[in-house]
Parts: C-alpha cells; structure tokens; sequence
C-alpha cells in the first residue's frame, strides 16, 4: 500500500496503457518528487474510448432501473472496502490530510448508493387528453454517452457525481480524469468495473486536457458534457458545446461570501468557519473567502479569526496531526503569494500568515488579511487557496450589495440569530447555495450547483439526473 501505481487508461472493460507508451509525471504536492506515472491518451486511445461508449450505452441503455441499481450498490460497497488504499493514494498525489481523503472516498460510496436509489425514480407521466380515446405520456430516456471532465481538488468527489447520475439514467460515460491526481479516480473506477458493468458503459481517459475536451466534445458519439473546473475555461467549452448542440452542466468557480450579522453567535461562526476555510488548503470551490462583519463585531471577530487560524496545523497529509496540507504545486504557490502581496501593498493589513512554509513542498500559511480594499486583486479573482478576507459593513444593504458585486454566485453562508434577516439574505443573496449558522451544503440529497458566471445545473439532489435525461412524448389513439 506504501507504492504508488502507474495508472492506465481503461476502456471497453479493458485496463490499458497509452498509444506508444506515453505517460505523465505525477508529483507528490508534500516532497515535490515524482511519485508515479499516468497514461498520457492519444487520439487512437480517445476514438477506442468512443467506439467502447457507443457500444456501451446500447447494451446499458436496455438495461432495466432495477438492475443498474444493483450493480450501482455492488460498486458502492467494493469503494467502501478499498478505502485505505484509495484513500492512501489520494493523500500521496493531492497533499490533503488521510483523514479527509477517506471521509472523500466513503463519502463517494454514498453518492453512488443515492443516485442507485434515482435510477428507478425516472418517472414520466400521464397526461389527462381533450379526447376519451387519446393516451398522452412522456418517457425519460438517457439522453446518450457523456464526456465528463473533472479537476484535482476533490479527485472522487468530482467524478463520482457526474459518473453516478450518467449510469443512473442508463448513459455511457468517458471520464476525463485529472493529470494530477489519478490514481484515486481509478480507484473509484475499478470498483465500478469489477461490480460487474459491462464493458463500454465506464471508460476512464488521461491525457491533456485541452487536447482531449476540444475532441471529446465535438465528436458525435458525445450527447452529454459535464464540466468542473475554471469559469474561464467553463465558458470556452460550454461555448464549444453549444456549437453542437449538445447538453452541459457547468459547475464553474465561486468568490463565496460569509455575511456576520451583528447579532451572529461569535463561537459559532469562528468554530464552523476556520475549518472549513483552510480545509483542503483552501483549493475548494464553495470555500468561504469574504468574511464581511457587521462593524460592531469585526474586531473581536477578527481577532478571534485570526487565533484559530494561527492554531491549524500544516503538514504531510500522514501525519495523524495534520489539519492542513499543502497546495497542489508550485503555481498555486506562486499565485497565492501575488494575491496577498497585492492586497497588502494596497493598503490590506496582514493578520497572520502570508508566505510559504519550508522550501520543501507546496506548503502555505494559512493566511487573514483585513480592511481589504475592493481594487485588491483577490477581492475579484477567486484566490481557491488558504487566505481568509475579512472586512466590514455597517447595514445590511451593504454587506448584501457586496456578496453580489461579483459575476460569481457558487456559495454563500451567513450567520444571524434573527430569523427574518436570514429569510432575506437566502433570498437576496445571489447564490446557488446558501448555508446559513452551519454548513448544509454538498449531501448526495440536496442539489449542488452555481449562478451566474458560477455555471448552470446541479449534481445533487432529485433534479441532477434529470441532465442525462430526455423526455419523450407519446400520443395514442385507441
């Protein structure tokens, strides 16, 4: 369990390396030393791929709600006993504690077992008709095969979504995996093989991803696209998928505020609030990032911040005392301290933290910057790393004004004892999850998704299947 794997492609039910043997280097983010090696798909490898999904998703296709469930749950329960070892590979290649890696990886056993559950809740309907002879209906059917394309920070918790809503609905599915950190994902899709899907209906890709997107999402094999990652690089490829006519679901990136009522349970919001900042190093999307404090409270709220965030423990993720790891290589490094020193040099005032740790790894401080001007850099790019902003408002108006400045609307959170203030700032807040005096977000049962330049659809809840759906309508007459 201490060797990390060289990770193959694996298409039609087969594990495969790479046309010509190309690989890419994997690095472990904690030492910066290569670690392993990760097939590096070329185009013959993507057109196999896409045979394998065609042919797949007839055999799938006919294959009833009841069974997929089935083998949905078989997979679920073979990714519960793999854990260690998954979880193992996920601390070596993304950094972040073993003990997040494996709530990550039991946690993705559950999304399979709720989506197992949805794949026999596709339903129609039946329509009343103007004539007694007429019979309307409508069908869901699965839209067709999907390309999925997912990014480093949650390497199951990504795929795991788009993967299990796919086979849900009875669509195939090619997995573009991240570069960074694949040998978890593959581990996520053994399970899936070895429950028994037949061959075709999962195939897992690697390679570069501008490379295999502008090719995957054209083709016409490809009904379906599921995106994770940048808002830049969502909007290019929702753009090329417009281009053909085809469906996608964009989950894009966040700037998330965290609006601290004057009447806001201080332990409360400090306690939820400093984990789950420096969770993960920050690199989350739904991260929490401006802290805006109504003003009678910022100071104290600030200091108390600041405290907590000195306390966290940054390290090698198989440390049993590690609470943070580091980020996930040099350029994040790099453009997190650009972020801070900007913000500083404009007037920021720097709590704590604000450089790298050590010269070995991608290591940060956790950082809190205050009093951080609106023309800082970091107040307008999302910073998707381990900083905290706090700043100050004295009505209400302001702080939402603020939370809705920017094109983003992923995730937001508040704190109020006041129930009539947290009613309008669920409905005022432009965001497309709201948490308000706990952190509510990301179960397999609720929906998960943004607005605005934060994407459109959702990977959670009831209504994630309905993407890989289509309904047709039926009229009969006798």
């Amino acid at each position: 369990m201490s060797n990390y794997p060289d990770v193959n492609l694996y298409i039609n039910g087969s594990w495969r390396p790479a046309e010509e043997e190309r690989w890419i280097p994997v690095t472990d983010p904690s030492s910066g030393q290569e670690i392993g090696r990760v097939a590096n798909a070329s185009q013959n490898d993507l057109d196999d791929a896409l045979a394998a999904a065609d042919e797949g998703f007839k055999i799938w296709s006919r294959t009833s709600p009841f069974e997929r469930a089935k083998l949905m749950r078989r997979a679920a329960d073979l990714l519960r006993q793999q854990v260690d070892e998954i979880s193992h590979w996920m601390t070596l290649e993304q950094g972040k504690p073993l003990a997040q890696s494996r709530l990550e990886t039991l946690a993705g056993a559950d999304i399979i077992d709720w989506f197992a559950g949805e794949a026999q809740r596709t339903y129609g309907q039946v329509i009343p008709a103007r004539a007694s002879d007429v019979l309307q209906i409508t069908i869901k059917l699965p839209v067709g095969p999907v390309a999925a394309f997912t990014p480093w920070n949650f390497p199951i918790n990504q795929i795991v979504r788009k993967l299990s809503a796919a086979v849900a609905a009875g669509c195939s599915i090619i997995i573009k995996a991240p570069v960074e950190t694949p040998a978890s994902p593959a581990g996520l899709v053994r399970a899936f093989a070895d429950a028994g899907f037949p061959a075709g209906v999962v195939n897992l890709v690697n390679g570069r991803s501008p490379e295999i997107s502008r090719y995957l999402i054209p083709h016409p094999v490809i009904r379906k696209i599921s995106f994770t990652g940048s808002t830049p690089v969502g909007k290019e490829l929702a753009a090329l998928a417009g281009l053909h006519m085809k469906r996608a679901t964009m989950e894009l990136g966040g700037h998330a505020p965290v609006v601290v009522a004057a009447d806001a349970d201080l332990d409360l919001a400090v306690s939820t609030m400093v984990p789950f900042k420096f969770r993960n190093a920050g690199q989350v999307c739904v991260s929490p990032t401006r802290f805006l404090v109504h003003e009678t409270l910022a100071e104290e709220f600030t200091q108390r911040f600041t405290a907590a965030s000195k306390s966290i423990k940054t390290g090698n993720g198989f440390e049993s005392t590690t609470e943070m790891g580091p980020l996930i290589n040099e350029k994040r490094v790099a453009t997190i301290d650009g972020l801070v020193a900007d913000a500083v040099k404009k007037g920021a005032k720097l709590m704590t933290g604000g450089r790298r740790i050590g010269n070995q790894g991608c290591f940060y401080e956790p950082t809190v910057i205050s009093d951080v001007p609106v023309s800082a850099q970091i107040m307008n790019e999302e910073p998707f790393g381990p900083v905290a902003i706090i700043n100050r408002f004295s009505t209400i108006d302001e702080a939402i004004t603020e939370s809705n400045r920017l094109p983003f609307g992923l995730a937001a959170y508040a704190f109020t004892r006041d129930t009539a203030l947290a009613t309008r700032l669920g409905n005022e807040i432009q965001s497309g999850m709201t948490a308000i005096n706990h952190l509510g977000l990301a179960l397999p049962e609720v929906p998960f998704g943004g607005v605005r330049d934060s994407g459109y659809g959702t990977e959670g809840g009831s209504e994630a299947i309905e993407a890989y759906l289509e309904t047709r309508f039926i009229s009969r007459k006798g």
